[in-house]
């Protein structure tokens, strides 16, 4: 079936600022519909997201040009083609783009025409979406990386760090990790009230008390799992995501009154992962200090999960380097920050091919599209950040992956790998 026209439109996302949705339009009427979220901690070398530059419109922030870009520019390359031909779809729009880092026509309006096509693909087929993109193999229900306190750039607080995770890793299924995870999350709520901290929400839908402290956050959590019965041990543990580039200068990391070389900071993070059953740290590393991130997984790599998100941003040129320099050993997968399903994809099967975890993820700037969802299962990649639970356009994601385990019965596998 082929693609008989497109359209794309302006929308919101979960911050109140536009962002762009694409339909795709099959010859037999069947649509596709995807929408394309926005990052406020971005890493330097992710593909471009195209915006407006009037200023009267959304503070600058429109997407009129992306827009156009899908209904008067790549319309007129994609109508016409077999829409099960992904490969072609996405190969076509990175040489009508024909930039390195998508800036001609915009990442955001290239991956929201890429995967409005595996949706209508899928839909034409009468599949669903992991096992249009994942084929009968896809089975795995990731691990969710559940965002329950939030510091940083998404929130108004005094923390450095940008997320406090729990990882739900003794639930049989991801019913019951969510579930788990619900019960952690509102007692949480509770500790944090009686000790008279703001609980409101944050960017990704966890709690921003006005705390300062790194390790009053994770005493707070560490709280919260055991007053619901749950254990470190075997119940959950942690994770972070420091997001350390937002604190580097000058060669120096400066967050609550330190500053620490990358020798001193490294060591930090070995103290931590001691005292605390933290098992993943995200961006611990600035993404412009390479030999930080050497050294940091030659002390930690054997023992934690070390996650490269602005060091890799996606990219398969990227993470091939990380890999032949032994920086990190696990990748945070995130969709528009390459521009096509097929890019990302191969970030996927080049960070398994080497070891290395993939962990799909979200972005903080959310809309309710699903897909990253049906990309955790269609990939096998045992893990999904889709943020916390409050806010619909992260319980989107993890109300979709109920379903998936559900239509997947016997054959749905939840570990932690």
């Amino acid at each position: 079936m082929i693609i008989k026209n497109l359209f794309a439109r302006e929308i919101l996302d979960s911050r109140g600022y536009p962002t762009i949705e694409v339909d795709i339009k099959l010859c037999n009427g069947i649509i596709g519909r995807a929408s394309v979220p926005s990052g406020a901690s971005t890493g330097k070398l992710e593909a471009l997201e195209l915006r407006d530059e009037d200023q009267k419109r959304y503070f600058g922030k429109g997407v009129l040009n992306a827009i156009n870009a899908v209904n008067n520019i790549i319309a007129k390359e994609i109508i016409g083609i077999e829409i099960t031909d992904q490969s072609l779809i996405d190969y076509t729009l990175i040489t009508l783009d024909g930039t390195k880092n998508k800036s001609k026509l915009g990442a955001n309006a290239i991956l929201a025409v890429s995967l409005a096509s595996a949706k209508a693909a899928a839909t034409n087929l009468s599949i669903p979406l992991y096992r249009y993109l994942g084929g009968t193999c896809a089975k795995v229900m990731p691990v969710p990386l559940i965002n329950v306190i939030n510091g940083g750039l998404h929130a108004d607080n005094k923390l450095d760090f940008q997320e406090f995770m729990i990882l739900p890793i003794g639930a049989k299924t991801f019913n019951e990790a969510l579930r788990m995870s619900a019960e952690v999350f509102h007692s949480l709520r509770d500790i944090i009230k009686k000790k008279n901290y703001n609980a409101n929400v944050g960017d990704e839908g966890g709690f921003a008390p006005d705390i300062e402290k790194s390790e009053e956050a994770l005493n707070l959590i560490i709280m919260a799992i055991e007053s619901v019965g749950y254990s470190t041990l075997n119940d959950f543990k942690l994770g972070l995501d420091i997001a350390a580039s937002t604190f580097y200068k000058n060669k120096v990391y400066k967050f609550e009154n330190r500053e620490l070389t990358s020798d001193e900071l490294s060591q930090y993070y070995c103290d931590l992962v001691a005292k605390y059953p933290i098992i993943s740290i995200e961006d611990p590393i600035s993404e412009e200090d390479y030999n930080g991130w050497k050294l940091l997984t030659a002390k930690l790599g054997d023992k934690v999960q070390l996650v490269g998100d602005d060091l890799f941003v996606t990219n398969c040129e990227l993470i091939s380097r990380g890999i032949k320099e032994k920086m990190a050993n696990a990748v945070l997968i995130k969709p528009n920050q390459i521009g096509t399903l097929t890019e990302t994809f191969n970030a996927i099967k080049m960070a398994h091919m080497n070891g290395y975890k993939a962990i799909i993820s979200h972005r903080s700037g959310e809309t309710e599209d699903t897909t990253i969802s049906h990309i955790a299962v269609a990939s096998n990649c045992g893990q999904i950040k889709a943020g916390s639970l409050s806010r619909s356009e992260r319980l989107v994601k993890y109300n979709e992956l109920i379903r998936i385990e559900s239509l997947l019965g016997k054959s749905a596998q939840y570990e932690f790998y």
